[in-house]
């Protein structure tokens, strides 16, 4: 295949790819562009992303970066059989309703078994206090609508401590940050939902996006 080819299908110009090839990585953007587009382009050519995400770390990445990173396994999960899926989930429901039944069955059997106030003698009841105050939202809160999406969050900017790095899958749990000021790359925004402090944030394109996340909403990163 040629290059305007691997250009259109990944979005990634094709000046990138040739230097991808050669291993001329300082003519790429930074480090993590770099990470971004070697997944990306090794998973449109049918190879395991990760994989030269990991050997790039290992030969050009060196000193207090890489100990942040938590080591993940470059095996991808073995697919499950969806109709064993489907069984465990209605075995799972099963299971929460016969608890809810037993939990409702033990309450009634107690609030039966107290006993009463004689006749004439005053009960009061317990003062109870609810807090009305709910909890509030963190700051980034991700959801994967598609697909699977690589995201690296750093705290503050691009050399701070690293909040999460690793793959949302779609139907996985939303994924939570808190912070001040985080530092966001995503692969391929449009896979995703994104909520800041509960408001939903659109991060447009469909090539990795750097964004600065603040309490006010998003920006592109310089």
């Amino acid at each position: 295949m040629d290059f305007p080819e691997a250009e259109l299908a990944t979005k990634i110009r094709a000046k990138y790819l040739r230097a991808l090839e050669d291993e001329r990585f300082e003519l790429l953007p930074a480090q993590t562009y770099i990470k971004g587009f070697l997944r990306t382009y090794a998973e449109y050519l049918g190879l395991d992303g990760q994989l030269y995400v990991d050997e790039y770390n290992s030969r050009f990445v060196a000193g207090e970066e890489s100990e942040f990173r938590p080591r993940r396994s470059t095996a991808r999960p073995p697919r499950r059989n969806r109709r064993f899926e489907t069984n465990v989930v209605l075995v799972s429901l099963a299971a929460i309703a016969v608890v809810t039944v037993v939990v409702i069955a033990a309450w009634d059997w107690a609030g039966s078994s107290s006993p009463k106030a004689a006749p004439g003698t005053k009960t009061t009841a317990p003062s109870t206090t609810v807090s009305r105050k709910q909890a509030k939202p963190p700051l980034l809160l991700i959801t994967a609508l598609r697909g699977a999406t690589h995201i690296t969050a750093l705290n503050g900017g691009a050399s701070g401590a690293v909040r999460y790095e690793g793959t949302l899958e779609k139907g996985s749990r939303p994924l939570a940050i808190n912070g001040k000021r985080l530092w966001v790359q995503i692969d391929t925004p449009e896979n995703l939902r994104l909520e800041v402090e509960g408001h939903v944030a659109h991060v447009p394109g469909h090539a990795p996006r750097v964004i600065i996340v603040t309490p006010l909403g998003w920006q592109q990163a310089s």
